[in-house]
């Protein structure tokens, strides 16, 4: 019989939780003074400047720098893929990460675009997890802390910037489900057209989703209802930003399926996020309400719905346009340009 009083893997996650780092006031302060003393009027640049503070903060750098900005892609499979909640097979998760790592996707040209990195990681595709309208998504917990920790492993390296994106078909059901369990309501309300379907496929969506919440039976722990009811690449994009925050790493996340990552990293703890910045608003209907529970001011509206972190990638050019004018700009001194209240 096992001890109930033993650690359980769950623990050391939310031990991490709560050891995290706080951004440097003392970078923040400074970068705000140099703001202060570039050749513009105070606050003439807007949301650019909090942006720059903001990175300053988490680097511990000022002026901050991003040389190293990477977009990290989990893609995975899910059992609940099986009930038609999608307008495409599974089968074409695969396909898409080929065509990620032969350079045909949306999010390649967004990158080479923006000069960043891209690094797709596979989540044993061709073991889905568990259908969630019938039985848990992970096994155990013991598996589901485990991708945790695989997606905390997963941006090692040189990485000053961190974009989150995904790929997986019925991940904006999974999605959904992670949401309605966490914040209630009706899985209308979480639930979207995702890949596109019908009007028909949207109400069978919602009723596939509904029924899988309601196994829960009002369990609101988030690792918990991430191990039941989540996915592969969220579990990993849960680690990803956990590992973030321990190494100083600022983070942009994508749209609808990676804020569902973020969700259960502020539900565990509101702070726990701070690091993050929302790249942009997806069309997909309840993103902008998991985007207001999560006090969150996405960087873009454009209207787009494709995942792969490409609402993430296009953001990381302005948080890379924010942080080149703070650096480059010249102050009034150097430039020989009369301050505020100059002659």
């Amino acid at each position: 019989m096992s001890d109930p009083t033993a650690p359980r893997p769950f623990d050391d996650i939310r031990a991490l939780v709560t050891s995290r780092p706080a951004p440097d006031a003392d970078a923040i302060a400074a970068t705000r003074a140099r703001e202060q003393d570039l050749t513009k009027p105070a606050g003439s640049l807007g949301r650019l400047e909090e942006i720059a503070a903001f990175v300053a903060g988490w680097q511990g750098k000022a002026p901050p720098e991003v040389s190293s900005p990477t977009v990290a892609v989990f893609a995975a499979n899910h059992g609940v893929a099986d009930q038609g909640v999608s307008a495409f097979p599974a089968s074409v998760t695969k396909q898409m990460v080929e065509n990620f790592r032969k350079g045909g996707a949306a999010i390649n040209q967004i990158c080479l675009t923006n000069d960043l990195a891209l690094r797709v990681f596979e989540l044993a595709l061709e073991r889905p997890t568990g259908d969630i309208l019938l039985t848990d998504a992970f096994d155990s917990e013991r598996e589901c802390a485990a991708t945790i920790a695989y997606g905390m492993e997963a941006i090692a390296g040189e990485v000053d910037l961190l974009c989150l994106g995904e790929m997986g078909i019925a991940n904006t059901a999974i999605a959904a489900a992670v949401l309605h369990a966490l914040y209630g309501g009706t899985a209308d309300e979480w639930v979207g057209r995702g890949t596109g379907v019908s009007d028909e496929g949207l109400a069978h969506k919602a009723d596939v989703v509904g029924r899988a919440v309601a196994r829960l039976d009002g369990e609101r722990d988030p690792l918990v209802v991430l191990q039941r009811v989540g996915g592969r690449e969220i579990a990993a994009m849960v680690g990803a930003i956990l590992a973030a925050r321990q190494q100083r790493i600022p983070v942009v996340v994508d749209g609808f399926v990676t804020t569902a990552a973020a969700a259960v990293v502020h539900a565990i703890e509101p702070d726990a996020i701070a690091h993050c910045l929302f790249g942009h608003v997806s069309a997909e209907k309840a993103h902008r309400a998991a985007l207001e529970r999560l006090g969150a001011d996405p960087l873009l509206d454009l209207g787009m719905r494709l995942g792969e972190g490409t609402g993430a990638a296009l953001a990381a050019g302005l948080i890379r346009a924010a942080i080149q004018t703070h650096r480059g700009m010249s102050t009034f001194s150097d430039a020989g340009v009369a301050g505020p209240g100059g002659e």
